[in-house]
């Protein structure tokens, strides 16, 4: 089986903070994963403010928080196994992010031969 990363993105700063039911439809969107075995790191949230975050860019110049002229904001990620895309894409459908106008990206990890 392969892993992939889904990363989670948002629009507004604002859906940062969900309602305790949205956080129990995530909880219950990653149990879903998790009882099939397929949930190889629950991830974390990454915090979106300024003091949170610094970018690093070429010739040492440093700013602080994540780039300000995108419109979305990575809010955090989760990785699992799956034998396609394809079914990650199946399993991210379910993720309540998109009722937040939301959205989700995947990406194959590349395991480093050791």
């Amino acid at each position: 089986m392969k892993e992939f990363t889904l990363i989670f993105r948002l629009k507004d700063i604002s859906d940062f903070k969900p309602s305790p039911e949205q956080i129990q439809e995530r909880l219950n969107w990653l149990g879903s994963i998790a009882a099939q075995n397929k949930l190889v790191d629950k991830g974390n949230t990454l915090l979106p403010g300024t003091g949170a975050a610094k970018t690093v860019k070429p010739n040492n110049i440093v700013t602080d928080g994540p780039y300000t002229e995108i419109k979305e904001f990575i809010s955090g990620y989760i990785i699992v196994r799956a034998e396609s895309i394809d079914e990650v894409v199946e399993m991210a459908k379910g993720n309540p992010i998109f009722k937040m106008g939301g959205n989700i990206e995947i990406r194959e990890v590349m395991k480093m031969k050791e």
